[in-house]
């Protein structure tokens, strides 16, 4: 299954302060804030808050392992380039990021923000402070599509509990594992449909999902937002993108490292490809189980998800086995979001975990539960 990755990292300064200054590194890097500029195997772009780039691979790959080489080949470049100014990184939302600390882009294609702004205020967490890592499955035809929508809508409480990595908001501790879905969810209240709860209900057909993105840009156009009327506004967990012929998910928090974010594609991937898995297609008890994953992680969810992961492991390919063994230990000890609360508790210093991430996402090594070092692989094969 040809795969796309998308992964959003903060900018920092090298003591760890939220800097918004994209569209300077962009600038620096490619001569202009507005172009995606070649960063070895992967591309740097612009995010709607200038506190995040965007990393993704050079081209879309069968092999996990390639996407990995080619994300990780840009972050070594960004440091060989910036490391005297800048530090990157992961998570779902940055920790200590107040929403008055970043800027909203504001160069080519800003009338698309001002508008979003009118509509939804976007100085507020949800917008200036979230970071996905989005993955995009290419489908064959017509049905495909729509047997991919329906199962990958049906793993968004599965992917939302072992992926939670964003328990901190403006230096605190929430108490909630995946604070970023809490504000993602709520961000275009004023026309709820854009997201509609995160879990988008079944469809039939392609014309169903057309009628869908019909009906969105009706209320659009009816608050003067013309301008909004493209498939990419459409906030479901789960969206199709025509224009590049692929579903898109996203509902994953961005992890520690590229390893990490591989790991929990190759979960997905497995699932979409596997034969029969047992997977609920009840809307409201998708959305329940959702609301359980968002505010405990895997916690609610293990056997269910140690179920899932047996059906993984039997449709994974040799190189996604690799990678699996990573997920099994977030069903087993807990989401990254998990994880780093314990530790938290334990240390009580916030900035030290950060300093331990950034070099996570650096030195491309999970952190893992029970090391104190924060950068082990987990061993072993399934």
């Amino acid at each position: 299954m040809k795969t796309g990755t998308e992964h959003e990292f903060s900018i920092n300064s090298r003591e760890l302060v939220p800097l918004p200054c994209s569209d300077r590194i962009l600038t620096e890097a490619g001569g202009s804030p507005d172009r995606e500029v070649p960063m070895a195997g992967a591309t740097i772009g612009k995010e709607l808050q200038k506190t995040v780039l965007e990393f993704v691979p050079l081209h879309p790959s069968h092999r996990l392992s390639v996407l990995e080489s080619l994300v990780q080949s840009g972050i070594a470049e960004f440091y060989r380039r910036f490391s005297d100014r800048y530090v990157l990184l992961g998570l779902g939302m940055h920790p200590v990021l107040a929403p008055a600390e970043s800027i909203v882009w504001d160069h080519g294609e800003s009338g698309i923000y001002r508008e979003y702004d009118r509509l939804f205020s976007l100085g507020q967490h949800g917008w200036v402070n979230v970071q996905a890592f989005q993955v995009n499955f290419e489908y064959r035809d017509d049905d495909h599509l729509v047997r991919m929508f329906n199962r990958a809508r049906s793993l968004i409480p599965y992917l939302v509990a072992v992926s939670a990595a964003s328990p901190f908001v403006e230096g605190r501790l929430t108490g909630t594992p995946d604070s970023r879905l809490v504000y993602y969810r709520e961000n275009q209240a004023r026309i709820p449909e854009i997201c509609d709860g995160i879990v988008p209900r079944p469809i039939g057909s392609v014309a169903d999902y057309r009628g869908r993105l019909s009906a969105i840009y009706s209320l659009l156009r009816q608050q003067g937002a013309d301008i909004l009327c493209e498939e990419w506004v459409a906030s479901f967990g789960v969206i199709v993108r025509f224009s590049r012929p692929c579903i898109e998910i996203k509902v994953i928090d961005e992890q520690e490292c590229v390893f990490s974010d591989m790991a929990l594609c190759a979960f997905a991937r497995a699932l979409m490809r596997a034969g029969n898995p047992p997977l609920e297609e009840d809307h409201r008890t998708l959305l329940a189980m959702t609301e359980d994953a968002i505010r405990a992680g895997t916690a609610r969810l293990e056997e269910e998800l140690l179920h899932l992961f047996r059906h993984a492991v039997d449709a994974a390919t040799t190189e996604e086995r690799h990678y699996l063994p990573l997920v099994r230990a977030r069903i087993e000890e807990g989401c990254l979001a998990s994880i780093l609360a314990d530790r938290y508790r334990e240390r009580g210093d916030l900035v030290d975990i950060m300093r331990e991430l950034a070099l996570c996402l650096k030195d491309n090594r999970p952190f893992m539960a029970g090391d104190s070092r924060g950068s082990q692989r987990p061993a072993g094969k399934e």
